[in-house]
Order: structure tokens, then C-alpha cells, then sequence
């Protein structure tokens, strides 16, 4: 038990490095973007690749990992990450950065998905929601602060950059100097849109809006908070604040969501969206704490619709499938994730920045009628089997193969200590 402690430690520490990393490169790069002089649809373009690279990094990664074993993916990995952060200051020119961001999203993905699978080897059904929302938490919290170190040096300097490689390859040392066993190697991802849908119409569709409006708004919120006269700080808290939101109401909306019809919450919390969305689009100007407040409130009722989805198309999903879903329901967010960035970025550049929350608005409505419908179609059954509710990561679909191997020993020994008795 200490071992398997010691070993969850370990990897947790080496994800927080990464992801504080992670977390002040996603702010730095649409400002310094925009402090080149790069038009929105380049920085659309940035969001776009990276979202198609993280898909085709959830594709690839579990065969990389099952050839050479997850520590040389991993120290791999996280040096060709380094090695792309810094040439984003080497060559700041559109295209190279979009190419860049892009084999980035490969190598993110390819990182997270190698971190989840072990976490996942070192827990069992009765720890495994407990370690997940410590990594949860820890990731939003050191994101939260990654974004604030923007306001360590000029974003206009090549500082942030060093610094974002620095930490990356800091992250190499927990994991590639531990005496951690190699773990099981995570399942590839499969996309099968016919079944897909017929199995959960709510899941599809909303892991397809979801990702079209988080892709849209991790690439182009910065963007949009410059353009409403934002100072650097202030872009930061911005982005801070919506991470912040959803962090916090995250817990209390997932609970809920276990004891009532979960499309309820999802429809809720797409009406909770399109509300603090449309007060962001409309807000002339900075206008100080409000918008920070509707960031908040906004992050609140966005950052937990993932999970929900997600869970939702378990409930209906049979223990064998837990994993072709997840996996299914992972490439139909990349691929919304992907698409986003790149129109959402044109209306923005040949209109207002405000279409960022107004599309996302739109998204939602849709997203909620949709649901509400469902809702009508399909009413949920008493004797339905429900999953618990469990923040839900977006790289490896590994959780849930352990589920079900974890559920397959447990028949196993109940069978063996049946055989015994008799």
C-alpha cells in the first residue's frame, strides 16, 4: 500500500510540473500571437491544430506505448514538447506556429494518456475516484496557476517560453528517475459514429458542441479579452477565473447529476451557459470585476458538462463497451475541438470578438433543446444502472478497461470463494 502511495505521489508531482507548463503556454500564445501582429484566424488556426493534433496523439499513443513502454514515451515525449515550445519563439511566423502547435497537441495528448494509463494501473475500483479527482484537482489548480506566470515577464520577450521548456523538462525527472513498474498499456481509441449515436444521441451530440465551444474557447478567450482592453494581468484572471468556477461548482453539479436524470443537469448547465455567455459577448468593454464574475459563472456551468455527457453515455453503455464509448466519445470532442477555432476565429476577426460567447450561446441552445427532447423520447427507467459521477479527463480512456477488469476479478473471486464454500 505505501509503495503504491509512494508511486501515486511521484506521478502526481511530475504532472503538476507539466501541466503548470501547459498551463501558462495556452495563455502565452494567443498574447504573444497577438502582440506579433498575427490576424484571429491565425491564432484560430493555432487552437484548431492543436485539438486535431491532440485527437491524432489519442489515436497513436497506445501503440507507441505498448511498443517502447510508457517511462521512454514519456521522457520522449516531453522532450520533443520542450523542444516545440521553443521554437515558437524561434520562428514566430503563422504557419510555423500553427504546424508547431499542432505536433504540440500529438505530444500533450501522448503525455496525459501515458500519466492516466499508470495512475489508472495503480488504482482499484474503490480508489480509482479518489485518485482521479486529486488529479483533477491538482491539474486545475496548477493550470490556474500556470496562466499567472504569464505575469512573470514580458509576454513580448522570449522568457515564458524558456520557462514553459523549463518546466516540461523538469517534469521528466519524477517519472523517468522512479522505480515505478512499467503499467498495462492503455486501449486505442475507436470511433464508430453509427453505433455511437444509437447508443447515446445526448453523449454524441454533446461531446460534439462541447468540444467545438471548449476548443474555441481555450484558443481564441485570450484573444477575446485582449480585444475588449484587457491588460495582461487582467487576461490572466480572466482565464484564471473560469477555471476557478468550474473547479468549484464541478462537485456540487456531478452530485446532483447521480440523483436525478442526468440530461436535467446537462440541459441545465447549457442554460447556465448561454446566460454568463451572452452577459461576456455583449460587455462593450472591460468593465472590471462583472466580467470576471460571469467568467467564473460561466466556467461553472461549462467546465462540468464533459463529465456529465460522459457519464450519461455510461449509464447506458454495457460493462464490455465502457471503453470503445469513451473512446468513441473522446475523438468526437477532438474533432469538434479541432473545427471550432477556425470558423468561431473568422466571425471574430470580420465582426466582433464578442462571437466567441455568442456562437458558444447558440451552440448551447441547440445543445439544450436537443436534450430537453431526448428527454421526452427516452425517459430514464427505474431499474436503470447508473455510473457515479467522476470528473472525466480527455486523453486516455484507459479508466475505464480497469473498471471493468476490476469488476471481472471481483466476479472471479466471488466465484472462487463460492466454489470453496461448497
Amino acid at each position: 500500500m505505501t509503495n503504491v502511495r509512494n508511486n501515486i505521489t511521484i506521478l502526481l508531482f511530475g504532472t503538476a510540473i507539466l501541466m503548470l507548463g501547459q498551463g501558462l503556454l495556452v495563455t502565452l500564445l494567443p498574447v504573444r500571437g497577438d502582440i506579433e501582429g498575427f490576424s484571429t484566424s491565425w491564432i484560430g488556426g493555432m487552437g484548431g491544430a492543436y485539438y486535431a493534433g491532440f485527437a491524432i496523439g489519442c489515436l497513436i499513443g497506445p501503440k507507441l506505448i505498448l511498443k517502447v513502454g510508457h517511462i521512454r514515451v514519456f521522457a520522449g515525449f516531453a522532450a520533443l514538447t520542450a523542444v516545440a515550445t521553443l521554437i515558437f519563439q524561434l520562428i514566430p511566423v503563422p504557419p510555423a506556429w500553427v504546424a508547431t502547435r499542432g505536433f504540440s497537441g500529438i505530444c500533450f495528448a501522448i503525455l496525459y494518456m501515458t500519466i492516466e494509463s499508470w495512475l489508472n494501473d495503480q488504482s482499484t475500483n474503490k480508489t480509482r475516484g479518489k485518485i482521479l479527482s486529486l488529479y483533477i484537482i491538482i491539474g486545475n489548480v496548477v493550470t490556474i496557476g500556470g496562466q499567472l506566470m504569464l505575469n512573470l515577464a514580458d509576454p513580448a520577450a522570449g522568457t515564458l517560453f524558456i520557462v514553459c521548456a523549463i518546466l516540461i523538462c523538469i517534469s521528466l525527472a519524477p517519472v523517468s528517475l522512479s522505480a515505478i513498474s512499467e503499467p498495462t498499456p492503455p486501449p486505442t481509441a475507436k470511433l464508430d459514429i453509427k453505433a455511437l449515436y444509437k447508443l447515446s444521441p445526448v453523449g454524441f451530440m454533446g461531446c460534439l458542441v462541447f468540444g467545438i465551444a471548449e476548443g474555441s474557447f481555450w484558443s481564441l478567450g485570450p484573444v477575446f479579452a485582449q480585444q475588449r482592453g484587457f491588460s495582461v494581468a487582467e487576461i490572466t484572471y480572466f482565464m484564471s477565473a473560469f477555471m476557478l468556477g468550474g473547479t468549484i461548482l464541478q462537485w456540487p453539479i456531478g452530485w446532483v447529476s447521480d440523483h436525478v436524470d442526468r440530461r436535467i443537469m446537462i440541459a441545465g448547465c447549457c442554460i447556465g451557459t448561454i446566460g454568463t455567455g451572452l452577459s461576456l459577448a455583449f460587455i462593450p468593454s472591460h468593465s472590471g470585476m462583472e466580467s470576471f464574475l460571469m467568467a467564473a459563472l460561466h466556467g461553472g456551468f461549462m467546465f462540468p458538462l464533459y463529465g456529465l455527457i460522459l457519464a450519461h453515455a455510461n449509464d447506458f453503455a454495457p460493462q464490455e463497451k465502457l471503453v470503445e464509448t469513451s473512446g468513441g466519445l473522446l475523438l468526437v470532442y477532438g474533432v469538434g475541438a479541432a473545427l471550432g477555432p477556425f470558423g468561431i476565429a473568422q466571425l471574430m476577426q470580420s465582426r466582433d470578438a464578442g462571437y466567441l460567447f455568442l456562437i458558444m450561446s447558440v451552440l448551447f441552445s441547440v445543445l439544450a433543446i436537443f436534450v430537453l427532447i431526448r428527454i421526452f423520447i427516452r425517459p430514464v427507467t427505474a431499474d436503470l444502472e447508473r455510473s457515479t459521477f467522476v470528473p472525466a479527463t480527455k486523453s486516455s480512456q484507459a479508466i475505464y478497461e480497469l473498471e471493468t477488469d476490476d469488476d471481472e476479478d471481483e466476479d472471479d473471486h466471488d466465484e472462487q470463494t463460492s466454489t470453496s464454500a461448497s
